[in-house]
């Protein structure tokens, strides 16, 4: 999937909600029976978030809602679209997209919602969906919701991925006003590497009531070495793709918000020749927050000035799949 032309796509607010509860590398160590500073030195965090007992996907979805639209000054009411963009749903049905509606107060209005789910890359997702709905004149202004509280699946027999993740909520709302614009996009899938990252039950096929559901099919299971070896092989072609000369440099590009994968993920950008102060990071603080990562470290840019009108930022990363996405965007 690519853009064949620009998508005015203006960035008005951006909003980040986070889980009161701080998860700091020693309690996973001792949980895990691991070495103190086993987890930093494996995956790069420090420290994560996780949900308490009421806090929801819904919850924190809208919290981060309501500080996106109030730094762009809008109304609730004024939304055409609310795209849900995770890996995360609150429950199987509904989507968890008209949870945030009501969240907001919205459950009387009539705005339209939906959800947007490519694990880790469903921000992505969404924001080229919300480019194609503003380019077609379906919607005026919209907002796209990543809330992730992952924590629940974690599977403490595989640690070092237990250890990575956090929760976390961040939204944005868009409209085509301005010069702003996704001027290049692409998506790759690679179904054959799809069971390197999964959770296999929860689905029709290993539905918690049948007889062969097992527990660890409710939990999430990543071989992270080898979805690594798989970005590492295939990463520079894409990119290529994307935009020729990426694979050896950042031409055009004044900043990268790559999702936040791991320390093995974001050390493999160097190899592309990006130097490390052009490429934010969030990783250490919060984890691997699923499809919240991208908008959660666009965020901390923005609040450091590193995304001024005019730049062109590359948010890009990798998600179960095994897919691989791209977005090009002139802030």
């Amino acid at each position: 999937m690519v853009i064949t032309r620009p998508l005015p796509l203006r960035l008005a607010g951006l909003g980040v909600a986070l889980p009161t509860r701080v998860v700091k590398n020693a309690e996973i160590e001792t949980r895990c029976g691991l070495p103190a500073g086993w987890v930093e030195q494996r995956t790069g965090v420090r420290e994560r978030r996780w949900a308490a007992a009421g806090e929801t996907n819904s919850q924190l979805g809208a919290q981060a809602a309501r500080a996106a639209l109030a730094e762009a000054g809008w109304a609730p009411e004024s939304l055409d679209l609310i795209l849900y963009a995770s890996g995360t749903p609150e429950q199987a049905i509904p989507d968890t997209a008209p949870l945030v509606q009501r969240a907001l107060g919205l459950g009387d209005s009539g705005i339209a919602c939906f959800s947007v789910h490519a694990t880790c890359l469903s921000f992505l997702a969404a924001l080229i969906t919300a480019g194609a709905q503003l380019a077609g004149g379906l919607a005026r202004r919209i907002l796209i919701v990543s809330a992730e509280i992952g924590s629940p699946a974690l599977n403490f027999a595989e640690p070092e991925a237990a250890a990575l993740f956090g929760d976390a909520a961040a939204a944005a709302v868009v409209d085509a006003t301005g010069e702003s614009a996704l001027v290049a996009a692409r998506w790759e899938t690679l179904g054959e590497s799809a069971s390197l990252t999964e959770l296999r039950g929860c689905g029709s096929r290993l539905h918690p009531e049948r007889v062969e559901a097992r527990r660890e099919d409710q939990l999430f299971h990543m071989n992270g070495l080898a979805a690594a070896k798989a970005a590492r092989t295939h990463a520079p072609a894409f990119l290529e793709r994307l935009r020729p000369g990426l694979a050896h440099g950042l031409p055009g590009i004044d900043l990268v918000v790559p999702h936040q994968t791991s320390r093995l993920g974001l050390q493999l950008l160097e190899s592309f020749g990006w130097p490390p102060d052009c490429v934010a990071s969030t990783l250490a603080e919060h984890g691997n927050c699923i499809a919240a990562s991208i908008p959660l470290t666009l965020h901390a840019a923005r609040l450091a000035g590193r995304t001024p009108p005019g730049r062109e930022i590359l948010l890009v990363g990798t998600g179960a799949g095994l897919s691989f996405a791209g977005v090009i965007w002139k802030m």
